[in-house]
């Protein structure tokens, strides 16, 4: 039986504006959205880019953010800024870390340094770069069935969670639990239930999208989200198919973020409103039409899925701009229809049609 859609409007304000849920973030890893300039960004519609704490407290370094006018400055970004906590990247980027109860020893990705994050060091570097909403620091297991391993990584998660938020922040920062707990439902039911009662301005589901199957990863996040707290927003970090969006909004999640649509624009798999499109296919080479006759961003109202076919294959850096663009537009775009559906009352109609992914949207239980 299909499980009930529960899809919510929510608005989260901000110091540098207002955040209308559900919304998709794009990600700025290193400062950046990779080949877009802020001024792209604002023309597709983004609200709120995310930075990422491991690699800015690795290059430039954190306390240079902090001097140079704080991460809106430095990238010269307006609106609201999430920043993750490091923890993702301290697990899945080290090759050798040590997990303490105070915190992680790991190796630098860049150059082999040895560096301990601790839950209040990573909010040092999140209150030095200044974003919006923080995240607390928290351990991402690797998918496993081993329960007692996940569960003593979850308590973990829990007792980090209580040191981040007890440091004090800048006054604009907004601190949001992270929820972990594996493929268990118990345990994201307990860590779910536990955060709430710290008091976090926002929650968020970890620890997904990590090697397991759709279906389960579907199925987490629709177990966790209703114990989350109705008036705090809802964050599913690092999914980010359009269908795993669609999903995620009819289980009352708020924001999203994923790396796929720009790491894939780069790659040349674009996305449209009749599918994917792999833009090196020899097919394209006389295609005169645009990418997407739905789509009216800058590179489906000036160019053919010929032009953009040609500079992929000649590694054209216009070709990973004009794509990026693209695929940015087209998540912001689907967000936008998901909450005119919800406000329309016709999301349940809307949403199974608008990928061709009913069978991912309305999973069989």
């Amino acid at each position: 039986m299909r499980p009930p859609f529960t899809p919510r409007l929510f608005t989260l304000e901000t110091e540098h504006g207002k955040i209308d849920g559900p919304q998709f973030m794009p990600v700025g890893t290193r400062a950046t959205v990779k080949a877009l300039t802020p001024r792209d960004l604002k023309e597709a519609g983004a609200t709120m880019i995310l930075g990422n704490t491991y690699h800015l407290y690795l290059r430039p370094g954190h306390k240079l953010v902090e001097k140079l006018g704080g991460l809106h400055r430095f990238m010269n970004w307006d609106g609201p800024i999430l920043t993750d906590s490091g923890g993702f990247q301290v697990f899945s980027l080290s090759q050798i870390r040590k997990v303490r109860e105070d915190g992680v020893e790991f190796q630098s990705h860049l150059d082999g340094s040895k560096h301990f994050f601790t839950p209040e060091l990573s909010m040092e570097i999140q209150a030095s770069l200044g974003a919006d909403v923080v995240m607390a620091f928290d351990e991402c297991p690797a998918y496993t069935g081993d329960k007692n391993a996940v569960a003593e990584s979850m308590h973990r998660t829990l007792r980090w969670a209580r040191r981040c938020r007890d440091y004090k922040l800048k006054s604009h920062q907004k601190l949001f639990g992270i929820v972990q707990g594996g493929m268990f439902p118990d345990l994201r039911q307990e860590c779910a239930e536990k955060l709430a009662t710290m008091g976090f301005d926002g929650y968020a589901i970890g620890g997904l999208s990590i090697g397991e199957p759709v279906k389960l990863m579907h199925e987490m996040a629709r177990t966790t989200a209703p114990f989350l707290p109705k008036d705090k927003p809802r964050y599913l970090m690092g999914v980010g198919r359009p269908e795993d969006l669609i999903v995620g909004v009819a289980a009352g999640i708020d924001l999203f973020d994923c790396v796929m649509p720009t790491r894939n624009a780069r790659n040349g798999q674009l996305f449209t409103s009749e599918g994917r499109v792999n833009i090196k296919n020899l097919k394209y080479a006389e295609d005169h039409r645009p990418l997407d006759v739905n789509c009216d961003c800058y590179a489906c109202k000036n160019f053919s899925r010929a032009y953009l076919r040609h500079l992929f294959i000649a590694g054209e850096i216009l070709g990973s701009v004009l794509n990026t663009i693209h695929n940015i537009h087209f998540y912001l775009s689907l967000m936008r229809k998901l909450r005119a559906a919800i406000v329309e009352n016709r999301f349940d109609v809307l949403a199974p049609s608008l990928y061709n992914f009913s069978d991912q949207v309305n999973p069989e239980q």
